[in-house]
């Protein structure tokens, strides 16, 4: 996989803000490892495919992903191999919309973010 930044949408970055509120997260990569995770059990295709990166947030892909980013690609290029897009738009679409499920759920605390990203 070539992602080498990922860059979120001003939206994402408004509902990353409210997650860390939430949840006494401080970490946005590790939101984001949660929310990516999130979308891509769901079977259905995201709503928003074409995400405008528009925020000032960003950060490398090494960054986002830890030392688990292999595990990362891997899941992101067999989800694109099914969906049949780029795995940049997979990502991207995946990512954003774990994170506005997760923030939509609003969850009080890690525990229940930990309960609403494994259900």
């Amino acid at each position: 996989m070539a992602i080498e930044t990922v860059r979120l949408s001003q939206q994402g970055k408004d509902q990353l803000v409210k997650l860390k509120r939430l949840t006494g997260v401080k970490q946005w990569n590790y939101l984001c490892r949660w929310a990516l995770a999130a979308s891509l059990s769901d079977p259905s295709l995201p709503l928003v495919r074409d995400v405008v990166t528009d925020s000032n947030v960003e950060m490398t892909w090494k960054t986002f992903a830890g030392d688990n980013g292999d595990v990362y690609a891997a899941l992101v290029a067999q989800r694109a191999a099914l969906e049949g897009r780029d795995e940049y738009a997979v990502f991207t679409s995946h990512l954003h919309r774990g994170i506005g499920e997760l923030a939509g759920q609003a969850p009080k605390g890690i525990e229940e973010l930990v309960a609403i990203s494994v259900s």
